[in-house]
């Protein structure tokens, strides 16, 4: 991006509009394609954008561009810029205001608890926080654990909504596959469920039961009667022996 100008369809605009140079020579200057410059010239592109002057930015002289306009084959070499974007490298650990370094420890309770499938460099990204740090949290050996609170890093401040969502999906991404001995099934499949044998075991009725239990009343019954008729006999009997 160092070779690029800035807006390089805009610049491509005020080229087109306020000098006599190809289409190729402002498509190499600001990284499109040729057909694209026509397409800006035809107003068929880059419509509504405003041009933005490459000389009054820095970015070309008048000399260079009066040279390339005297030679068709000349192509523009882009100057030292007057505004200068750094890129933005972060190494190490995010760093967090002192004013926030207290809610840390929350944020970290509540990742380990409910994202526990993120690497402790990935919460040291998040929350700008050590490894020692997030072992202690997660082994309840931190000096303040009693009163620690989960809270969510992002309502705290801490880290964005996109930065957290990238993460976990980094997380998931590599996390590994379940075995085949892990995996269950929990439901039965529908040609299972609809089969002929399915549907006829779960409508039919085991009679055997009360069979069983008629023949024990039956077998209880005839005992009953048993010991009536023993009674009965045993009275009779008593009642002769009394009248002798």
């Amino acid at each position: 991006m160092a070779n690029t100008p800035l807006m390089p369809k805009a610049t491509a605009v005020w080229l087109v509009d306020n000098t006599a140079l190809s289409f190729t020579q402002i498509a190499s200057f600001c990284k499109l394609h040729p057909l694209e410059v026509k397409a800006i010239a035809d107003g068929e592109a880059a419509q509504g954008i405003k041009g933005l002057d490459p000389i009054l930015t820095g970015q070309l002289s008048r000399e260079e561009v009066e040279r390339a306009q005297n030679d068709p084959n000349y192509h523009l070499k882009l100057q030292g810029s007057k505004v200068s974007v750094p890129e933005s490298k972060r190494k190490g650990p995010r760093y967090t205001p002192v004013s926030r370094r207290q809610d840390r420890p929350n944020a970290i309770l509540w990742l380990v608890r409910h994202h526990p499938e993120l690497k402790d460099t990935q919460i040291m990204r998040l929350v700008g926080t050590t490894k020692p740090t997030i072992a202690a949290i997660r082994d309840r050996t931190h000096w303040n654990s009693a009163n620690l609170t989960p809270s969510d890093p992002v309502t705290l401040g801490l880290c964005s909504q996109l930065e957290l969502d990238m993460e976990v999906e980094k997380a998931a991404k590599n996390a590994p596959l379940p075995s085949a001995e892990a995996v269950q099934e929990t439901l039965a499949s529908v040609d299972d469920t609809t089969s002929e044998e399915a549907l006829a075991s779960a409508f039919s009725f085991d009679t055997s039961a009360p069979k069983r239990r008629e023949e024990e009343e039956e077998i209880d019954a005839d005992a009953v009667f048993a010991k009536l008729n023993s009674l009965k006999s045993a009275e009779s009997t008593d009642e002769d022996e009394d009248n002798k």
